[in-house]
């Protein structure tokens, strides 16, 4: 599922910002971007965002900032600015006119004057990147849960329509021996071959259809898994990969309807619904 969250916390001292955001996987992946002197805290980021999330690929963004500028300040290089000095006097002397060094000189050559930072300590910038993170994940897990609402609306409407082609194979399939039966009688008659209605080998051939397109056990299935399926959909745990599973067997019961009921009208409501069934299956593999 996609989704976007943010968080900030400051202190007095420090001020950090943690963004998450994420898109569709199958399998949970968790890619951390920060500067490198926070890179230790992805080991005690990770275990938090595991708890919370369970599919989806997680890109979390950490920046961490100074309040004040009293960590800063500025380091001079005395060997190289004499040297940038020397230089200037031996230019002179080359060209007989003075050339001195001006204030921009200085700076304009890497290394003579540096801006260094001192290090941050990790235990006080945690103290304020874990509010932040549990934050970014509240806002995260409302962008998602939107998405969620939207999502389960959609199954539920294409799950209704599964449930309708049911009941129409259903009702087609409880008369097929029947229009078997007679199918046969009147292929007979047209080949001026009458048989009696209690003829044996006709019972029996009838008796064999039957049992070969018998589907009640596939509608029973089929009926079992689609309300599977709205209990899951209505569980509090994360129903994701459970759903993924239940598409897989509901797809493997209408494929053995189709192949059982050798009926024009049922095998094409069974395409109907396998088509349903996939946009269905699209979807559960995003649900987390």
């Amino acid at each position: 599922m996609t989704g976007f969250g943010r968080g900030t916390y400051a202190t007095e001292a420090l001020h950090a910002t943690v963004e998450i955001s994420s898109v569709n996987r199958k399998q949970v992946e968790l890619a951390f971007s920060a500067a490198r002197e926070f890179s230790a805290l992805e080991s005690r980021m990770r275990p938090i965002l595991l708890q919370s999330v369970s599919r989806g690929r997680i890109q979390v963004s950490l920046h961490v900032n100074r309040v004040t500028q009293s960590g800063h300040c500025f380091e001079v290089d005395m060997a190289m600015a004499r040297g940038l000095e020397q230089a200037y006097l031996r230019l002179s002397d080359e060209l007989g006119r003075s050339v001195l060094p001006q204030a921009a000189d200085f700076w304009q050559v890497p290394g003579i004057i540096r801006l260094q930072e001192s290090v941050m300590d990790l235990e006080e910038v945690w103290v304020v990147v874990e509010p932040a993170l549990h934050k970014a994940l509240a806002d995260f897990h409302e962008s998602r849960a939107q998405e969620g609402r939207a999502l389960l609306q959609d199954a539920l409407s294409r799950l209704g329509t599964l449930a309708r082609l049911l009941t129409e194979v259903e009702t087609a399939a409880e008369g097929r021996s029947t229009r078997q039966a007679e199918m046969l009688r009147k292929r007979l008659a047209e080949l001026d071959c009458p048989v009696a209605a209690d003829d044996e080998r006709l019972c029996r051939e009838i008796a064999l259809f039957a049992d070969r397109c018998d589907i009640s056990e596939e509608i029973t299935r089929l009926q079992s898994h689609l309300a599977k399926f709205h209990q899951y959909l209505a569980s509090a745990e994360s129903p994701g990969r459970a759903l993924d599973f239940l598409c897989q067997e509901i797809h493997r019961e209408w494929n053995t309807v189709g192949s059982k009921a050798l009926d024009a009208s049922i095998g094409q409501t069974v395409v109907e619904a396998k088509t349903e069934l996939e946009k269905i299956r699209e979807q559960v593999q995003n649900i987390e």
